[in-house]
Protein backbone atom coordinates (compact mmCIF):
# COMPACT_ATOMS: atom_id res chain seq x y z
CA UNK A 1 0.00 0.00 0.00
CA UNK A 2 1.33 3.31 -0.97
CA UNK A 3 1.50 6.16 1.72
CA UNK A 4 -0.64 8.73 0.57
CA UNK A 5 0.68 11.66 2.90
CA UNK A 6 4.33 10.63 1.71
CA UNK A 7 3.42 10.53 -1.78
CA UNK A 8 1.84 14.18 -1.37
CA UNK A 9 4.78 15.29 0.85
CA UNK A 10 7.27 14.41 -2.14
CA UNK A 11 4.63 15.77 -4.87
CA UNK A 12 5.51 19.38 -3.04
CA UNK A 13 9.06 19.16 -4.26
CA UNK A 14 7.40 19.03 -7.58
CA UNK A 15 6.21 21.80 -9.63
CA UNK A 16 2.51 22.60 -10.51
CA UNK A 17 3.26 21.11 -14.06
CA UNK A 18 4.79 18.07 -13.13
CA UNK A 19 1.94 17.03 -10.81
CA UNK A 20 -0.37 17.86 -13.59
CA UNK A 21 1.72 16.50 -16.09
CA UNK A 22 2.42 12.76 -14.08
CA UNK A 23 -1.34 12.58 -13.22
CA UNK A 24 -2.10 13.84 -17.23
CA UNK A 25 0.13 10.81 -18.71
CA UNK A 26 -0.93 8.46 -15.90
CA UNK A 27 -4.79 8.88 -16.98
CA UNK A 28 -4.05 7.35 -20.58
CA UNK A 29 -1.58 4.48 -19.56
CA UNK A 30 -2.51 0.98 -19.84
CA UNK A 31 -1.82 -2.74 -19.78
CA UNK A 32 -4.57 -3.57 -21.54
CA UNK A 33 -2.19 -4.23 -23.91
CA UNK A 34 1.80 -4.94 -23.85
CA UNK A 35 4.69 -5.49 -26.32
CA UNK A 36 7.20 -8.52 -26.23
CA UNK A 37 10.40 -8.01 -28.13
CA UNK A 38 12.63 -11.08 -28.55
CA UNK A 39 15.82 -11.12 -29.24
CA UNK A 40 16.15 -8.22 -30.84
CA UNK A 41 19.67 -7.81 -32.44
CA UNK A 42 19.88 -3.71 -33.31
CA UNK A 43 19.96 -1.60 -29.83
CA UNK A 44 18.03 1.47 -31.59
CA UNK A 45 15.14 -1.13 -32.38
CA UNK A 46 14.68 -1.69 -28.92
CA UNK A 47 14.99 1.96 -27.51
CA UNK A 48 12.49 3.01 -30.46
CA UNK A 49 9.93 0.62 -29.46
CA UNK A 50 10.14 1.92 -25.71
CA UNK A 51 9.48 5.04 -27.35
CA UNK A 52 6.43 4.29 -28.85
CA UNK A 53 4.83 2.18 -25.89
CA UNK A 54 5.47 5.71 -23.97
CA UNK A 55 3.83 7.93 -26.78
CA UNK A 56 0.81 5.50 -26.97
CA UNK A 57 0.04 4.72 -23.16
CA UNK A 58 1.70 1.25 -23.22
CA UNK A 59 3.35 1.04 -19.53
CA UNK A 60 4.94 -2.50 -19.83
CA UNK A 61 7.49 -3.60 -22.48
CA UNK A 62 8.59 -7.25 -21.70
CA UNK A 63 12.39 -7.80 -23.41
CA UNK A 64 13.71 -11.28 -24.03
CA UNK A 65 17.27 -11.49 -23.56
CA UNK A 66 17.46 -15.62 -24.61
CA UNK A 67 20.47 -14.68 -27.48
CA UNK A 68 20.83 -10.56 -27.24
CA UNK A 69 21.53 -8.82 -24.07
CA UNK A 70 20.18 -5.54 -24.38
CA UNK A 71 21.29 -2.26 -23.73
CA UNK A 72 18.71 0.97 -23.49
CA UNK A 73 20.45 3.42 -26.14
CA UNK A 74 18.62 6.73 -23.78
CA UNK A 75 19.34 9.16 -27.19
CA UNK A 76 17.07 6.77 -29.08
CA UNK A 77 14.00 6.52 -26.24
CA UNK A 78 14.80 10.13 -25.37
CA UNK A 79 13.99 9.19 -21.77
CA UNK A 80 11.16 6.79 -22.20
CA UNK A 81 12.95 4.28 -20.21
CA UNK A 82 12.51 6.01 -17.16
CA UNK A 83 8.06 6.18 -17.54
CA UNK A 84 7.84 2.56 -19.07
CA UNK A 85 8.20 -0.55 -16.68
CA UNK A 86 11.00 -2.80 -18.86
CA UNK A 87 10.46 -6.44 -17.66
CA UNK A 88 13.09 -8.85 -18.85
CA UNK A 89 13.25 -12.53 -19.61
CA UNK A 90 16.18 -14.96 -19.50
CA UNK A 91 14.12 -17.36 -22.09
CA UNK A 92 10.77 -17.16 -24.68
CA UNK A 93 9.09 -19.96 -22.73
CA UNK A 94 9.65 -17.70 -19.51
CA UNK A 95 7.78 -14.69 -21.06
CA UNK A 96 4.93 -15.91 -23.15
CA UNK A 97 4.28 -18.27 -19.54
CA UNK A 98 4.09 -14.92 -17.55
CA UNK A 99 1.84 -13.08 -20.11
CA UNK A 100 -0.26 -16.29 -20.26
CA UNK A 101 -0.49 -15.91 -16.39
CA UNK A 102 -1.88 -12.88 -16.32
CA UNK A 103 -4.11 -13.16 -19.08
CA UNK A 104 -2.77 -11.81 -22.40
CA UNK A 105 -3.20 -13.52 -25.35
CA UNK A 106 -0.18 -14.42 -27.46
CA UNK A 107 -0.02 -12.33 -30.76
CA UNK A 108 2.12 -12.76 -33.28
CA UNK A 109 3.31 -10.22 -35.59
CA UNK A 110 4.14 -11.88 -39.10
CA UNK A 111 2.79 -11.85 -42.57
CA UNK A 112 2.88 -15.11 -42.70
CA UNK A 113 0.78 -17.96 -41.69
CA UNK A 114 -3.15 -16.78 -42.32
CA UNK A 115 -2.06 -13.70 -39.65
CA UNK A 116 -5.12 -11.32 -40.03
CA UNK A 117 -4.88 -8.05 -41.20
CA UNK A 118 -4.65 -5.31 -38.74
CA UNK A 119 -7.97 -3.35 -38.95
CA UNK A 120 -9.71 -6.99 -38.43
CA UNK A 121 -7.85 -7.26 -34.83
CA UNK A 122 -10.28 -7.40 -32.00
CA UNK A 123 -9.37 -4.75 -29.46
CA UNK A 124 -11.36 -5.77 -26.24
CA UNK A 125 -9.40 -8.61 -25.51
CA UNK A 126 -5.58 -8.13 -23.74
CA UNK A 127 -3.13 -8.55 -26.02
CA UNK A 128 0.44 -9.01 -26.23
CA UNK A 129 2.13 -8.06 -29.45
CA UNK A 130 5.25 -10.19 -30.20
CA UNK A 131 7.80 -9.00 -32.25
CA UNK A 132 10.98 -10.45 -33.50
CA UNK A 133 14.31 -10.41 -34.81
CA UNK A 134 14.91 -8.24 -37.26
CA UNK A 135 16.39 -10.71 -40.10
CA UNK A 136 14.65 -14.05 -39.42
CA UNK A 137 10.98 -12.82 -36.84
CA UNK A 138 9.74 -14.82 -34.45
CA UNK A 139 10.99 -17.89 -32.91
CA UNK A 140 8.81 -21.13 -33.52
CA UNK A 141 8.31 -21.03 -29.79
CA UNK A 142 5.96 -17.94 -30.50
CA UNK A 143 4.55 -18.60 -33.45
CA UNK A 144 3.44 -22.15 -31.96
CA UNK A 145 2.04 -20.66 -28.73
CA UNK A 146 0.44 -17.47 -30.69
CA UNK A 147 -3.34 -17.39 -29.83
CA UNK A 148 -3.73 -15.15 -33.30
CA UNK A 149 -1.01 -13.74 -35.93
CA UNK A 150 -1.45 -10.05 -36.63
CA UNK A 151 0.25 -8.83 -39.90
CA UNK A 152 -0.46 -4.70 -41.89
CA UNK A 153 -1.15 -4.68 -45.06
CA UNK A 154 1.54 -3.58 -47.81
CA UNK A 155 0.98 -2.38 -51.15
CA UNK A 156 4.81 -2.08 -52.21
CA UNK A 157 7.68 -4.14 -52.85
CA UNK A 158 9.04 -4.67 -49.61
CA UNK A 159 7.74 -7.70 -47.45
CA UNK A 160 8.16 -6.09 -44.34
CA UNK A 161 8.72 -3.05 -42.14
CA UNK A 162 11.58 -2.41 -39.38
CA UNK A 163 10.02 -3.65 -36.26
CA UNK A 164 10.39 -0.08 -34.73
CA UNK A 165 8.05 1.38 -37.36
CA UNK A 166 5.66 -1.91 -37.49
CA UNK A 167 5.49 -1.40 -33.35
CA UNK A 168 4.73 2.17 -33.91
CA UNK A 169 1.49 1.59 -36.59
CA UNK A 170 0.01 -0.93 -34.62
CA UNK A 171 0.08 0.51 -31.26
CA UNK A 172 -1.33 3.92 -32.66
CA UNK A 173 -3.83 1.26 -34.30
CA UNK A 174 -5.07 -0.61 -31.46
CA UNK A 175 -4.77 1.97 -28.80
CA UNK A 176 -7.05 4.42 -30.66
CA UNK A 177 -9.66 1.49 -31.49
CA UNK A 178 -9.24 0.53 -27.73
CA UNK A 179 -10.28 4.08 -26.79
CA UNK A 180 -13.24 4.70 -28.46
CA UNK A 181 -15.17 1.19 -26.68
CA UNK A 182 -16.62 0.91 -22.94
CA UNK A 183 -13.54 -1.21 -21.85
CA UNK A 184 -11.92 -0.20 -18.47
CA UNK A 185 -8.73 -0.17 -19.92
CA UNK A 186 -7.10 2.34 -17.56
CA UNK A 187 -4.37 1.51 -14.97
CA UNK A 188 -6.68 0.96 -11.50
CA UNK A 189 -6.55 3.39 -8.64
CA UNK A 190 -3.41 1.71 -7.04
CA UNK A 191 -1.26 1.10 -9.82
CA UNK A 192 -1.48 5.10 -10.88
CA UNK A 193 -0.28 5.46 -6.89
CA UNK A 194 2.00 3.36 -7.34
CA UNK A 195 3.50 5.28 -10.68
CA UNK A 196 3.00 8.42 -9.39
CA UNK A 197 5.64 7.69 -5.97
CA UNK A 198 7.92 5.74 -8.67
CA UNK A 199 8.04 8.85 -10.92
CA UNK A 200 8.49 11.46 -7.93
CA UNK A 201 11.27 9.85 -7.42
CA UNK A 202 12.80 9.40 -10.54
CA UNK A 203 12.27 13.11 -10.40
CA UNK A 204 13.79 14.17 -6.91
CA UNK A 205 17.59 13.28 -6.78
CA UNK A 206 17.43 13.88 -3.36
CA UNK A 207 13.93 11.77 -2.54
CA UNK A 208 15.75 9.45 -0.05
CA UNK A 209 16.98 12.15 2.42
CA UNK A 210 13.40 13.73 2.00
CA UNK A 211 11.40 10.65 2.66
CA UNK A 212 13.71 10.37 5.79
CA UNK A 213 13.69 13.51 6.98
CA UNK A 214 9.53 12.81 6.80
CA UNK A 215 8.91 9.69 8.83
CA UNK A 216 11.91 11.19 10.99
CA UNK A 217 9.73 14.34 11.67
CA UNK A 218 6.55 12.44 12.05
CA UNK A 219 8.14 10.24 14.93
Amino acid sequence: MIDIKLLEYLESFLTPRRQGLNKTVLDQRTNHFTIAIEDVYQLHNTSAVIRSCDVFGIQNVHVIEEINVKRIDREIAMGAQKWVDINRYATTKNCINSLKNKGYQIVATTPHDGSKVLQDFDVTKPAAFFFGKEQHGLSDLVLDAADSKLYIPMVGFTESLNISVSAAIILQYVTSKLRETDIKWQLSEEEKLEKRMEWAKKVIKSHEQIITYYYDKRI
